[in-house]
Formats: C-alpha cells, structure tokens, sequence
C-alpha cells in the first residue's frame, strides 16, 4: 500500500482538512549499475573530504552556501526547517483561478492528495466538488524537504490533485532562444494541406494506447544479450524534408492517413486484436523477455499490462490466449 511522503492541511479561508500527499506518477526508466569495461567490477560513489581524503558519514554532512572570495556560509538541516515552521505543514490557497487559465508550461509533477482520517472526508468532497463545479484550481504554496512549491489543486474524479508548478521567473524567453523561426508564415496550398493532414491523424485522447517503447528495446537488447541472441539495429531517423518536396510529402501523407496508412495505424497503436492462437506459432511463454510478453499482451488487449511484472504479463497472456501447458511450462 502507497505511503504518503508528505502530511499536512490544506487551509482555505478558515476551513483545514488534514491530507496525505501521495505521488501519482512512477518511473519505469530502466537502471544500470556502472562497471569497469571488461571486468565485473562495480563502481561505487563515496562523500570524500576533499582535504583529508577520508570518507564522510551522512549524518556529518552540512549544506554550505558560496558567498564569493572563498567564503562559505554554513546551514544546518534543521535551521532550514525552523524559518518555515508553518509552512512545511500547510498547504494555504491563496486564490482560486480558471483552471484553463493555467498554460500546461507551468506544470511540473502531479501528485494526490487524500484526507489522513475518515472524519475529514467531509469537507475533503466539499472542497473537491466545489472546485470541479466551478473549474477553479486553488494555488497555494508549501514546503517539503526543504523547497518551497508553486501548486495548484484541483478536482480530478474523486479525488484532489496536486500540481507542482514551474515560479513565473523558472520559465525562459522563447525570445532568448536561437535559431527561432522569425516572421515566416505559412500560407496558400502548403497550409490548406498541412491542415488537412492534422485533421485526418486526428482522433480521441487514449493515453493507453501509448507505451515505452524504447524501455521495451532495452529490456529486449538485455535479454538478447543474456541469451547470446543476434542484436538487431532499428531503422535511422528520416532525412530532414526539402522545401521542394514539402507539397509531395504532404500529399502523401494525407493519402496514407486517409487510406489507413501510416498515420492511421499510428492512431490505432495499441487497439489491434490479437490473431486467435490456431494461426500463428505459440510460443514458449516462460522463455519470453518481460517486453515481449508486454507486446503481447497489448495485442491480446489486457488491461493494467504496464503496471504488472513479469511473471503477472506472462500469466495474464495465457490466460487471455487460452494456452495450455503447450505454451506455457509449469512453474
């Protein structure tokens, strides 16, 4: 069970509703350890006195501030925590602005917040049903683990969400940037066709229909690797398209995309029905890599395939396949 990593109050006027803040977001980002090339041994990092060479333990190690000229000032953890008392515990709205007012520059990280206790449910389901009918977010500020947070709240089903935002000083100048494109306007037939193109891709929101493609390569390159398998290279990315073959492009591409070609299929990704077991070789389920077994299970449709593990996927894909001992070796 999820353990909150932040407790506190949401304060708005004079109403305070004790919450746990919860994340709402994992990262399934692949980790390595580090090795010396050609050795099976492990690289290691250690907090090292610069001066004496000895190593330092946690609990000894203070923040230090560079104030020029060599000088340093030097801050204990709990001094930081004391100017901010109130504040790394109350999460105050200060305002209630249009939650489409809001540009989606500004957001940082999403977490859930849920009342600690079953008697603050009340005026959790007030504030959350008041925000939703009026589409408002309340911005606040709070403290957690030594930072202040910009945040915005707002209703999402049954429950709160909590928005870190980007500070208005955090976000660049596009003007500040190079290579912009200038005063250059697209008009006339390049843009009646680039328009038609976008409307012809266009389809429904289903973020299930998405997946981590490049974690399932490196799972595969891991377990062909393990395996003593051929490495196979995916394809170079496309040249850069000639202003003189925009138009063809664009024509081509509309074409596909209103033919059930690329763009369509692209659309598409993750809603093919899987060919019955009969017509195609079954396969020894418990030699399969997690990402096959996931490319599989995206093809037979099962449901919640990005948040099981390995032996979950390879269960789910027998039983969705209705394979027998044939395809799956028992355990």
């Amino acid at each position: 069970m999820a353990r909150a990593i932040w407790t506190g109050s949401i304060s708005f006027g004079l109403v305070s509703i004790p919450v746990g803040l919860f994340s709402a977001t994992e990262d399934h980002t692949i980790h390595f350890n580090q090795f010396q090339r050609g050795t099976a041994d492990r690289i290691r990092y250690k907090r090292i006195n610069e001066r004496t060479g000895k190593e330092v333990e946690y609990s000894d190690i203070v923040k230090g501030k560079d104030v020029g000229g060599g000088d340093f000032v030097i801050v204990e953890p709990d001094e930081l925590a004391d100017i901010a008392p109130g504040r790394s515990r109350t999460i105050d709205i200060t305002t209630f602005v249009d939650l489409d007012e809001i540009d989606p520059i500004y957001y940082q990280k999403t977490y859930w917040l849920a009342p600690t206790d079953e008697q603050y449910g009340r005026p959790y389901a007030l504030l959350r049903e008041a925000m939703e009918r009026t589409n408002r977010a309340g911005i606040a500020t709070f403290v957690m683990r030594g930072k202040e947070y910009l945040t915005a709240i707002r209703a999402d089903e049954d429950l709160l969400a909590l928005e870190t935002l980007f500070f208005a000083d955090e976000i660049r100048d596009p003007a500040r940037l190079d290579n912009l494109p200038g005063g250059s306007r697209a008009k006339g037939k390049e843009l009646d066709m680039a328009t038609g193109l976008i409307e012809s891709m266009s389809g429904p929101w289903q973020p299930e229909d998405f997946r981590d493609t490049y974690s399932e390569r490196v799972e595969k390159l891991i377990e062909d690797k393990r395996r003593g398998r051929e490495i196979v290279t995916e394809a170079e990315p496309p040249e850069p398209t000639a202003m003189t073959d925009l138009i063809a492009a664009l024509e081509r591409s509309v074409a596909e995309a209103r033919g059930g070609g690329r763009g369509k299929k692209k659309r598409d990704t993750g809603r093919r029905k899987a060919e019955p077991p009969a017509e195609r070789d079954a396969p020894d389920l418990s030699q399969a890599s997690k990402a096959e077994l996931t490319e599989m299970a995206r093809e037979l449709g099962v449901k919640g395939r990005s948040k099981m593990n390995r032996d979950e996927l390879e269960r789910a894909v027998a039983q969705a396949s209705g394979s027998d001992g044939k395809r799956r070796k028992a355990s």
